[in-house]
């Protein structure tokens, strides 16, 4: 019977298995759901190619140490294989070429107190559905941006942890949309430029070559330090920047800076990189596209293209 559900139904992976979406239950009392206590991943698959699939997976399990989570298939690079292994087997269950997948891991069944030590097993739960993404006209035009009342705190580990304590993130994307924007910028407590919502965020600038060889572009984005995720597609765009021989920086990012930005665009993993345009109102630099983020964007691209290529091969 189970077989014929999995042959039509959408497949999640519960647990070290592969089971239909309706008949999945989580316990009432999962931590990830009491309290949040809990990590994810948001992956994007091409043509079957789960994309930076260890990179991800490298950052959860880093996380999951730092909060506690040390169970073997967290702590283990024998767990870690499994959980590549899951990821991919959720994919194919499912039939997807092109998909967003979301690995959730929280500590599990425990107590209604909150204690840790009562949770013995964690939830490993993995979801893929089919990805349409964002149209090309998007990338033409750029996302509008709104600066959040709400702060990070970059003095709590949880700003550098992908947790599924998400309220503040929910609050300050549903804001901006209720008025029209496309995503929300949110600073540190100190002031500096932090992140996007659910994005990491670059900017763009002319300044004077240290060789006295007229001016250059320089690629500045908020550094860790600031208060915010380590971005899998963020340090993706740092490696095609530092191969191209683009200057980066990576430091703490005054307000001022974004409104005075010559182009900036914000990455995550489905966006990819997003041209920004306009921030509160106003045009960044002419208020479209510009020529750094889209030549970005093509390398980008063409990085995924060579790992789907090279995926292939090793089949």
């Amino acid at each position: 019977m189970i077989e014929d559900f999995l042959n039509v139904a959408e497949i999640i992976y519960l647990n070290g298995q592969l089971i239909p979406r309706s008949i999945a239950k989580l316990s009432p009392f999962d931590y990830g759901f009491l309290y949040g206590y809990g990590l994810f991943e948001t992956m994007r698959a091409y043509n079957g190619h789960i994309f930076r699939l260890d990179s991800h997976l490298t950052r959860l399990c880093c996380s999951a140490e730092s909060i506690g989570l040390t169970h073997s298939i967290l702590s283990t690079n024998e767990g870690k294989q499994s959980l590549k292994a899951a990821c991919i087997e959720t994919l194919e269950a499912n039939k997807l070429k092109d998909a967003r997948l979301r690995l959730t891991v929280s500590a599990g069944e425990g107590d209604m107190t909150p204690d840790l030590d009562t949770c013995s097993n964690p939830t490993i739960l993995i979801t893929a559905r089919n990805l349409v993404p964002s149209p090309s006209e998007k990338y033409g035009t750029g996302f509008k941006a709104a600066l959040s009342f709400l702060r990070r705190n970059s003095q709590s580990p949880l700003s550098r942890l992908k947790s599924t304590c998400y309220m503040e993130n929910i609050l300050a994307r549903m804001i901006a949309k209720a008025s029209g924007y496309d995503e929300s910028i949110l600073l540190n407590e100190q002031g500096y430029l932090a992140e996007g919502s659910t994005s990491n965020i670059f900017l763009v600038k002319k300044s004077p070559s240290p060789k006295g060889e007229g001016q250059m572009r320089v690629l500045t984005t908020p550094s860790l330090e600031s208060g915010i995720l380590p971005g899998i597609t963020r340090e993706a765009v740092l490696e095609i920047a530092r191969a191209s021989n683009i200057e980066t920086q990576e430091r703490q990012v005054e307000l001022k800076e974004l409104i005075e930005a010559e182009e900036a665009f914000i990455t995550n993993s489905i966006l990819e990189l997003m041209p920004l345009t306009w921030f509160e109102g106003k045009p960044i630099g002419t208020g479209k596209p510009g020529k750094l983020t889209g030549d970005l964007l093509f390398a980008y691209r063409k990085l995924v293209e060579e790992a789907v290529e090279l995926s292939k091969r090793k089949r």
